[in-house]
């Protein structure tokens, strides 16, 4: 017996576009922040800048025709300061990504206390500083989307990654805790985990060998460019996401998806092979 599926086909396109919404991107001075703001500015969005280096933020504002503010996001205060500036200057914030984090790797053994403050005031503190802030201004104006960049580090354990991955695994948690909160304000709370990047800051620190190497234990075989994490966050502040919430979408070319050991099987025929 045939059935008849009559339920409207929604304008997908129409979906992905962001036409006059208010964007907030912290962290848009460079790398991934920067492939993010222009991401929205591209669908239409007005894109507000923020980063800790003015000059950056700056830049990039000219070059997505948005606006610049800076400050330190670790600060509650500062905060609530550049939001609030963010806000007057868009009209209201629609759609808020914070790409900001910096790992300190060093093992457990040598982490010292401000190993640990650095990494949980980077990573997690700010994270919070933004849900707060960020969520009261939204809920004010019928809601929203919020997008954090996470790490493979917080659902995997690496040598070296311990305060890293423990600030991580904490933002994960905080993701869904913000997501189950925030639903009835209308905000939608995500996250997004990436594997290894080739940010301006990683293609300067890391030598070629050890991307080879690197490359071949992904089964994309090959390391993630900005973009790959811009078009995921796109995706999580569009009406495509629009029954997401509460998630922390893994972009790490299969990395974290294979058998982790090496079961010897010979050249090329690693994970994902």
């Amino acid at each position: 017996m045939a059935l008849t599926d009559d339920t409207p086909v929604p304008d997908y396109t129409a979906m992905l576009r962001l036409d006059g919404r208010g964007v907030v991107v912290l962290g848009a001075g460079q790398g991934i922040g920067r492939q993010a703001a222009h991401a929205a500015a591209a669908l239409g969005a007005r894109v507000a800048c923020i980063d800790a280096e003015g000059d950056r933020a700056r830049s990039v504002a000219e070059e997505v025709s948005g606006t610049s503010h800076e400050g330190d996001v670790t600060s509650a205060d500062d905060m609530a300061r550049v939001l609030g500036e963010a806000e007057a200057a868009l009209g209201q914030i629609d759609a808020l990504i914070d790409i900001i984090g910096m790992p300190r790797y060093v093992p457990i053994l040598d982490c010292s206390d401000d190993d640990w403050n650095f990494q949980l005031d980077i990573s997690l503190r700010q994270a919070f500083h933004a849900m707060r802030a960020g969520g009261r201004l939204m809920a004010k104006t019928g809601g929203g989307a919020m997008v954090f960049v996470s790490s493979i580090s917080g659902v995997a354990g690496a040598p070296h990654h311990g305060p890293y991955g423990a600030a991580k695994a904490g933002l994960n948690s905080l993701v869904r805790s913000a997501a189950s909160e925030m639903a009835r304000h209308g905000i939608r709370v995500n996250g997004v985990a990436p594997g290894l990047i080739w940010t301006p800051r990683i293609s300067a620190s890391m030598q070629p060998e050890a991307k080879e190497v690197a490359e071949r234990s992904i089964p994309l075989r090959r390391v993630g460019q900005p973009q790959d994490i811009a078009s995921a966050l796109l995706y999580m502040i569009s009406d495509l996401s629009a029954y997401v919430t509460g998630q922390t979408l893994i972009v790490d070319g299969g990395a974290t998806a294979g058998f982790p050991i090496d079961m010897g099987r010979g050249p090329g025929k690693g994970r994902g092979s």
